[in-house]
């Protein structure tokens, strides 16, 4: 009796093994389910699945702002949503047929690096719509959206508050890859915005060394390199690059006198951390974007092509009281400018 026991034992301990490695993706993914489990292939059971880049759900930026909006398809729609974190470039395909094959509706697929992968999965599974973030489609397909955003004009006002701010006439951007266009458009347009409004500044701006898989996740880079900029004379430090940007953000916040501006998202309520010195946040509203497009796909109203975000400077917060109402009424200014055409990027 004591060996069936054991028998057992090692059958179900084998089983359970077996059965976690099939949900693990082969271990290069992680994922979490919300919304119930229902089963995606049925007509009655909305299913929404999200595939990062290599950067985590949680990065307080990019992903984080879309997953934000898968979730509010949950809490809005009823929809069952997942996600699987990506932890090799090559699996980008892999991770999406893991949505794919199990019948879910929308696949969300984030960052600019998975767009050739996402048109891949989009070709072969037409029943299915793919909303690329930050993926330009220049081919367009019925069941691919690439919901893309303005983000040199995001960079501009953030640019524009900087040089109205810097006391020293220094400011600073410390950046992920030039391999991705939104994170060289965010650049462009700070630097252009900067010396709209003080032409004689002086811009330190710093790419990211690395490749596409460690760009974005370096927080120690965005802090040395945030450090370098501040020992250089900047008074006011744009990080952009997902955790790499929030290590900057954390340092600058260590900085008596310093200002320091997020990206992607109000970077207030995901960084507490760089409370001290976060007067704004140039804003992609991916959120709302993420989350219109699933609303959209499920009326029959899914567009084809390019779906542009909305972008726009986030709250001052705490340091409002640092930015005058000079400074307010010409980034209102610049803002209506760059919205009817009067004022350009540059980029």
């Amino acid at each position: 009796m004591h060996k069936k026991n054991i028998g057992l034992l090692v059958i179900v301990v084998l089983l359970l093994g077996l059965m976690l490695a099939a949900c693990g993706g082969g271990g290069d993914t992680e994922s979490a389910a919300e919304g119930g489990g229902g089963d995606c292939s049925s007509d009655d059971v909305l299913c929404v699945g999200l595939v990062t880049d290599v950067g985590e759900v949680d990065d307080k930026s990019f992903n984080q702002s879309a997953w934000e909006g898968a979730q509010q398809a949950a809490s809005d729609l009823g929809a069952q949503v997942d996600f699987i974190e990506t932890k090799d470039a090559k699996d980008y395909g892999a991770n999406i047929a893991l949505f794919a094959d199990d019948g879910y509706d929308v696949i969300v697929t984030v960052g600019f690096a998975m767009g050739e992968a996402t048109a891949e999965a989009a070709a072969k599974y037409p029943d299915i719509n793919f909303v690329g973030v930050d993926q330009f489609q220049g081919e367009p397909m019925d069941n691919l959206a690439g919901l893309i955003f303005n983000e040199d004009k995001a960079g501009f006002l953030a640019g524009a508050l900087a040089g109205m701010l810097t006391e020293s006439n220094t400011v600073a951007a410390v950046l992920g890859t030039d391999l991705v266009p939104p994170v060289v458009a965010f650049k462009e347009g700070y630097e252009n915005g900067a010396e709209y409004v003080n032409p004689d500044i002086n811009i330190i701006s710093t790419y990211h060394p690395g490749g596409m898989d460690v760009a974005f996740t370096d927080p120690e880079w965005g802090a040395s390199t945030s450090k370098q900029a501040i020992d250089q004379g900047a008074d006011v430090v744009f990080a952009a690059g997902g955790k790499t940007g929030n290590g900057g953000l954390i340092e600058v916040a260590g900085t008596d006198g310093a200002y320091c501006i997020g990206v992607d998202t109000d970077q207030w309520e995901t960084v507490p951390e760089a409370h001290n010195c976060l007067v704004s946040s140039a804003m992609k509203l991916i959120t709302p974007g993420v989350f219109d497009l699933v609303e959209m796909s499920t009326k029959g109203e899914f567009p084809a092509g390019n779906f542009f975000g909305a972008t726009g400077l986030a709250p001052f917060h705490d340091l409002d009281g640092d930015v005058s109402q000079e400074i307010k009424d010409k980034l209102a200014e610049i803002d209506a400018g760059l919205q009817d055409g009067s004022i350009e990027t540059g980029y």
